[in-house]
């Protein structure tokens, strides 16, 4: 009669262990689910309140991180010029409304699976300090990560560019979470990551190959003309050396690469100008960046650039239309970028420039095309793999060599 009472207790101690199991399992596959779907946003299904909870909930868990080790997860550039009060009252509300939103999923027993992540962050970064972890006295000079400037930037032009996207989109039935935008958020939270080796490289490439050619009285006369033709002139240079370093990468094969990996997205939103080889990041920036410093702008003047080419860089590839009128032969606007991805005969090797477009009509590589807007997007030939290592590793890679650009 002993063996009966013995497997009576070992299923009523081992049961608990196999419901948690199936439970954390559910979890990780809707988890999983969610990751690897695509399409848009339904109403009435809780699924926007749960992607809201989710994301919020795992950028504020990390904002907590952040808060216990600055020193190795945020960039001292940055650092140095936010409020940390302020900071603070945003990681709070974060707080507040992810949890508030997971909860509230979780009363009504709707998708209860994400919204159990999401708490369960929520949970966790309350438990590790939330908004009140202490902030002491840290060293500079350590090695660090981006991920503050990952969380915030993902949060503002989330905010920002999906609501402009909304209210003027160019394609009206374009999804938020189009095909393969997975890809390019990967690009996008590892170009923000590694920011500080990235800025690192660059400028020890600029100061050391560059440095023999700047001359201070020239430097001086430069920073001594008024802030706005100053920064006028600054975009100007910059874009001259975007322009003909990006016409290098259609023009020669080897080069054409690793730029193909930029162009390979078949969908234009905010986040497609985040798909970009890690070689090109750096050789980029050091060919636009080096004229820069050689001329010697103003520190203010450098600032509102980089403001300026941040906005662009993201505004010029997102879903949106609006009438620039005669605006749109002086400035380039998201219409005009989006021919230089398409994959449109007439659109090929045209529309370099990053910032003024009488560039390409000074040149002669403007789009001249009857149609309003491109047909299809990408590099002729869909011929690059998806998946953000696929795409870093595909230069590298023998590959026939396309016909034909895009």
């Amino acid at each position: 009669m002993r063996q009966p009472t013995r497997s009576i207790s070992r299923r009523v101690l081992v049961a608990p262990f196999a419901a948690t199991a199936r439970r954390v399992g559910e979890v990780v596959d809707a988890t999983d689910n969610l990751l690897h779907r695509s399409g848009d946003l339904r109403k009435g299904r809780a699924l926007i309140t749960t992607v809201i909870a989710l994301l919020l909930g795992i950028l504020s868990l990390l904002a907590v991180l952040a808060f216990h080790f600055p020193q190795y997860l945020t960039m001292p550039e940055l650092r140095h010029k936010y409020s940390v009060d302020v900071l603070r009252q945003l990681l709070f509300a974060g707080l507040l409304v992810a949890g508030a939103l997971a909860l509230t999923n979780l009363i009504f027993n709707r998708r209860r699976n994400l919204n159990l992540v999401a708490f369960a962050c929520v949970i966790v970064a309350v438990a590790l300090g939330g908004s009140r972890v202490p902030v002491g006295e840290f060293p500079d000079n350590t090695p660090y990560i981006g991920l503050d400037w990952f969380i915030l930037d993902l949060l503002g032009s989330t905010v920002i560019f999906v609501v402009l996207e909304k209210l003027f989109p160019l394609y009206k039935g374009q999804p938020i979470f189009r095909r393969e935008w997975q890809t390019d958020l990967k690009h996008f939270a590892v170009n923000h990551f590694l920011v500080g080796l990235i800025l690192l490289t660059v400028n020890f490439l600029i100061h050391h190959v560059f440095g023999w050619l700047v001359n201070h009285d020239f430097q001086l006369a430069v920073q001594r003309i008024w802030f706005v033709p100053q920064l006028l002139l600054c975009i100007l240079v910059a874009d001259l050396a975007q322009y003909f370093t990006h016409r290098a990468y259609h023009e020669v094969p080897l080069l054409w690469k690793f730029h193909s990996v930029h162009h390979s997205a078949k969908t234009m939103d905010w986040l497609a100008g985040s798909r970009q080889h890690m070689l090109e990041i750096v050789a980029t920036r050091v060919l636009v960046l080096a004229p820069l410093f050689v001329i010697g702008f103003a520190e203010g003047v450098i600032n509102a650039y980089i403001i300026i080419v941040g906005f662009q860089a993201v505004f010029n590839h997102a879903n949106v239309h609006l009438p620039w009128g005669p605006l749109k032969y002086l400035i380039v606007t998201p219409d005009f970028h989006h021919w230089h991805h398409s994959q449109d005969d007439e659109a090929i090797d045209r529309n370099y420039a990053a910032h003024y477009s009488f560039l390409d009509y000074l040149f002669g590589t403007a789009v001249k095309s009857e149609k309003k807007f491109p047909e299809r997007y990408g590099v002729v030939g869909d011929y690059m793999p998806d998946g953000f290592v696929n795409q870093q590793t595909f230069p590298f890679r023998a590959m026939v060599k396309p016909d034909t650009q895009a």
